[in-house]
């Protein structure tokens, strides 16, 4: 496996996943998958957060106690990427959400950008970009263009199964950046689906298949 890529082998992960990928788990269950899914792999993609020192008075004793100091901004692509955004926000509330819409073109495979509604300057010190699939790369890649011509200067990439065109085009584009992922699946078809995979993921959320 390349640098920066990281695949979790956590056992509850493995399992949820095998629940995820089912053509019987309907849009409730399926969402409720991706919400647990994405906790997990928050879990593990912060790990090094920025703590800082606070003193807290306990019933007891007063200790020296430890607060995150990172300041994070979640960035998902519509439309897929919004059902791992209100999981992550249960464990951190004072996150910052902004959208971008990005969809691929079904002809050509490419990304297009639709919307993009960032604050004029970047505030937060880490961007995790979430999208449950990461099949060609293009979005991703657009995306992480888009937040580094923006000013962020740290980045990471948040996703459940991907393609391994996929993961090499985004860590070849951007190889300082972090990707976190549930699995690498085996490849790509004509499509630009990946195989196995679990179909589209947006429509599986949202039940628009």
């Amino acid at each position: 496996m390349m640098d920066n890529v990281h695949v979790s082998q956590h056992p509850l992960i493995q399992h949820k996943l095998t629940l995820l990928r089912r053509t019987q788990t309907e849009p409730k269950k399926f969402r409720e998958l991706v919400h647990e899914l994405s906790q997990f792999l928050f879990y593990e993609a912060t790990l090094d957060l920025r703590l800082e020192t606070v003193d807290v008075e306990t019933p007891l004793a007063r200790l020296e106690g430890q607060h995150i100091a990172t300041h994070i901004g979640l960035f998902p692509i519509l439309r897929a990427g919004l059902g791992m955004v209100d999981p992550i926000l249960d464990l951190i509330p004072t996150a910052h959400v902004w959208h971008l819409g990005l969809y691929r073109d079904h002809t050509t495979l490419q990304p297009v950008t639709y919307y993009n509604k960032l604050p004029p300057e970047s505030d937060v010190d880490l961007c995790l970009i979430l999208d449950p699939m990461l099949a060609t790369g293009g979005s991703a890649v657009a995306a992480m263009d888009i937040l580094k011509k923006w000013g962020a200067n740290r980045i990471k990439f948040l996703g459940l199964i991907a393609a391994p065109e996929g993961v090499t085009t985004l860590h070849h584009a951007h190889p300082d950046v972090p990707i976190h992922l549930a699995a690498v699946d085996s490849h790509l078809n004509e499509q630009g689906y990946i195989v196995p995979g679990l179909g589209d993921a947006g429509d599986r959320q949202f039940g628009t298949g």
